[in-house]
């Protein structure tokens, strides 16, 4: 089958990619002509672990190209993805305007049917306003089509490759035998692709990922709950996650969650549930726990250090949202970072892939150095933000030569409460009792 994707962000490029392995014919579309042209010579824009293997090989065999213009980029397709940016506007509402942008310049470009797909999150009723932009500008037929991702990213390969599920809207019967083909080589260990209406599909990934979002914030108030009684989340977590009713995932407290999904996706929430008029309080209690998380260090820093944080050095570890990705949108660790030199403090950090991204936002407020170990020296702490595997198993007799002080200040529980008592750390961590 013959595939265009519109759009080469993180979503746009595992789609396009992972379609290729599949033996289809994929030409992804981007405006942005630098980036264009260094995917045309084999570089990944993004980190994300096992896409430079798939990536490589499609190029090579002809099945993965690239170019900047969208006459070029659908002529022959047969389907259509739409990866493209919903940023959240001032209101929290998600914005459509590159989305509608193509599919008003998509119109006056078809010449047969074809399947155009939402891949992107877009709120309830996106389909319509996409069939209405296109429809506009062609007698053509088409259909619109809603199918929302559910990638997670540092594992998204093998969520596109061994889907749990996968949700397609479409009242088409025609659209449907087109999709269900697609996707066949995807589930062929018997996961199901559900067919259900457009506005359905819409709003069953905003429903999915502020549902994870709750959890997380559900177990961080938790832990700060654990933190008042003097109980062990960890202890806790492993209680309630072994109910099936519940399930493990999504049960690790911490510094709060970011990304380019939860934070987004769980504001259209609210704006569409203020849009019709329902007052949607859990969203509303998620958000307000996951703003506050994302300092909830800062009150222990803030003790140790007798309220007299100007001029000490800190080292951090971690600046992506989450391990095995670059992506740095809405992280905590920047929330952190910015607390910090707010009070005077100064930040030397490290993290294995987001560092340049951090420097673009953050200049020269900060230092970075190229190893966890670089970042130690003459620090009055360290602090942890994001729990990359390179950190879990440490030299803890090389970190304390380093340090200043034998303070560790864990915002992913990194490491065991009693191990860092017997190694004489300041040890403290989110929802266990400190040593």
């Amino acid at each position: 089958m013959k595939i265009a994707v519109v759009g080469t962000g993180y979503v746009g490029l595992v789609t396009g990619t992972c379609f290729a392995e599949t033996g289809n014919f994929v030409t992804c579309v981007d405006i942005d002509e630098k980036k264009v042209k260094r995917m045309k010579k084999g570089e990944i824009p993004i980190y994300e672990p096992g896409l430079d293997i798939l990536f490589d090989r499609n190029i090579s065999e002809g099945r993965l190209n690239f170019t900047t213009k969208l006459k070029e980029g659908i002529e022959g397709a047969q389907v259509i993805f739409l990866a493209l940016p919903t940023p959240p506007g001032e209101d929290g509402s998600a914005d459509l305007s590159y989305i509608l942008g193509v599919a008003n310049d998509l119109g006056p470009l078809l010449k047969e049917y074809c399947v155009i797909v939402d891949k992107s999150t877009v709120p309830v009723g996106t389909a319509e306003r996409v069939r209405n932009k296109i429809a506009a500008g062609t007698k053509v037929d088409f259909d619109v089509v809603s199918n929302p991702e559910f990638l997670r990213e540092g594992v998204a390969i093998d969520d596109f490759m061994k889907p749990d599920r996968v949700i397609v809207g479409t009242s088409s019967t025609k659209a449907k035998v087109i999709m269900e083909k697609l996707y066949a080589p995807l589930v062929r260990q018997g996961n199901p692709i559900i067919f259900m209406d457009e506005r359905s599909a819409e709003l069953t990934k905003y429903a999915a990922n502020s549902f994870l979002a709750m959890k997380i914030s559900f177990m961080n108030e938790m832990a700060n709950l654990c933190e008042k009684l003097d109980a062990n989340v960890d202890q806790v977590r492993i209680g309630i996650g072994t109910d099936s009713r519940i399930g493990k995932r999504f049960l690790f407290p911490g510094v709060g969650y970011g990304g380019s999904c939860f934070p987004k996706d769980v504001q259209a929430m609210v704006k569409m549930s203020q849009e019709s008029k329902y007052d949607f309080k859990i969203l509303d209690s998620v958000m307000e726990v996951n703003h506050m998380q994302k300092k909830v260090l800062m009150p222990k820093i803030r003790k140790y250090f007798k309220n007299d944080l100007k001029g000490r050095k800190f080292a951090v570890w971690g600046l992506a949202f989450k391990p095995n990705t670059d992506d740095i949108r809405e992280a905590p660790a920047l929330e952190m970072i910015n607390a910090l030199l707010a009070e005077g403090a100064k930040i030397s950090a490290f993290d294995p892939e987001a560092m340049e991204n951090v420097k673009n936002v953050m200049g020269k407020k900060m230092e970075f150095e190229e190893n966890a170990y670089d970042v130690l020296k003459k620090a009055d702490a360290l602090i942890i933000m994001t729990e990359w595997a390179e950190f879990r198993s440490p030299d803890f007799e090389r970190m304390a030569k380093l340090l200043n002080n034998k303070v560790i200040f864990d915002g992913r529980n990194v490491y065991d409460p009693v191990q860092m008592k017997e190694l004489n750390f300041h040890y403290e961590s989110i929802g266990r009792k400190s040593l």
